[in-house]
């Protein structure tokens, strides 16, 4: 059935705006000509789009070509401002964009409940409890990038993320005041809309659009961090499971750590093999050892990276049979292709720790997976909350009116 004008109206107008989004300014020719409308058409929707206060004038093409220079049309920016936040256990770090994503004020603060902060920009964070500051270091960021009003925020945090009502559930072992956020956020912020989503999701979906899985519809990526945890795309798309949990495998039981998890503890799972206390733990069984990284980065990866530069291949080898475990058991229930060790250990092991895992997953499992190393690490879930607000921001905006 032909869509109706108002619904071809609004699949060409989106349509315009992602290439304005993706190709930066463009005329009204390079419209029609990327886009197959005709002139009429892009005349049109060039003229919406202007009256809806979604696009403007930029420029004008250069003076390299005869008669007068053509208009060049792009998304008006500042028409909102986001936020993105990535929230740990120990820290908080945020970015504040205009509506295309692009940053006009950072920082990151670290959260010990006890202890007086100062944020990265210098600013003394006082002794308020943790939510109060991690809320006041996104209104300073927010300031300091001159945005008077934030249309949406997006959190990437630790824990499940509740289907339904989508707030982050009560999970074992993760500060009282990760929960509180959103709540203390949307009291503060009441013209913002705020979004959670579990930080490995987030991370899958930068890793998908901008890092190692650009060009994998299914893959899971297999965070390893200060803690351990798994993101399951499936034809683009990342799936939570009925209740939030998939890719909870810091639960999963596996050979090697002499006991099982629990409901309440994934001390017996396999957490217990990959988590940063467990490598520093092997590393010393290696005779390497490792401090705190800049950051907050894991000990787990600087003493991955160290083993790397010293050339310690029994202990990386130890190291890739553990990975390898877990990537075996989600590739014999998924079988997704492609596994991407992401967080910051994954980062740190690189192309070298990756192709152990492969070469151990080949030998425990006969689907046939590629293993890569995070391009991002770290920096993954934060980007990828951004990438996600943004979505969402841009949905809303660049619909139709009615």
């Amino acid at each position: 059935m032909p869509a109706s004008p108002s619904t071809a109206r609004a699949i060409n107008d989106r349509l315009a705006l992602r290439l304005l989004q993706d190709e930066g300014p463009l005329t009204a020719g390079q419209l029609k000509e990327l886009t197959g409308l005709s002139r009429p058409t892009v005349a049109d929707l060039v003229e919406r789009l202007q009256g809806s206060g979604l696009i403007q004038v930029v420029g004008e093409t250069g003076a390299d070509r005869r008669g007068p220079n053509a208009r060049l049309y792009g998304i008006v920016a500042d028409r909102a401002h986001l936020a993105a936040l990535d929230v740990r256990t120990s820290s908080v770090s945020v970015v504040v964009t205009d509506l295309l994503g692009v940053p006009l004020a950072e920082a990151s603060l670290p959260m010990r409940a006890d202890d007086p902060a100062t944020d990265t920009a210098g600013a003394a964070a006082g002794t308020e409890p943790a939510v109060e500051r991690a809320a006041a270091l996104l209104e300073r960021t927010a300031r300091r990038a001159g945005a008077t009003r934030l249309h949406s925020v997006g959190i990437g945090a630790p824990g499940l993320i509740d289907p339904v009502t989508g707030e982050l559930r009560d999970s074992a072992k993760l500060p009282a005041w990760h929960r509180r956020l959103v709540p203390v956020l949307q009291q503060r912020l009441p013209a913002t809309t705020v979004h959670i989503e579990n930080e490995t999701n987030v991370a899958a979906v930068a890793e998908q659009r901008e890092g190692a899985a650009r060009d994998r519809d299914t893959f899971v990526l297999l965070w390893l961090g200060h803690g351990v945890g798994a993101a399951v795309v499936l034809d683009g798309r990342p799936r939570r499971g009925a209740s939030g949990g998939a890719g909870e495998i810091g639960f999963l039981p596996v050979p090697g750590t002499g006991t099982l998890p629990s409901a309440t503890g994934c001390e017996g799972g396999f957490h217990a093999l990959a988590g940063s206390a467990a490598i520093l733990a092997l590393a010393g069984e290696h005779g390497l050892a490792a401090d705190d990284g800049p950051g907050h980065e894991p000990p787990g990866a600087v003493v991955v990276r160290a083993a790397l530069a010293a050339g310690a291949g029994s202990f990386l080898d130890a190291l890739a049979e553990r990975v390898a475990l877990g990537a075996a058991a989600v590739t014999a229930v998924l079988d997704p292709g492609c596994v991407v060790l992401g967080g910051e250990i994954g980062h740190a092991g690189g192309p070298a720790l990756a192709a152990r895992v492969e070469t151990r997953l080949t030998a425990l499992s006969p689907l046939r997976t590629e293993v890569r190393a995070s391009t991002l690490g770290g920096a993954a879930v934060l980007r990828g909350a951004l990438l996600t607000v943004r979505d969402k921001s841009q949905d809303e905006l660049f619909a139709p009116t009615r």
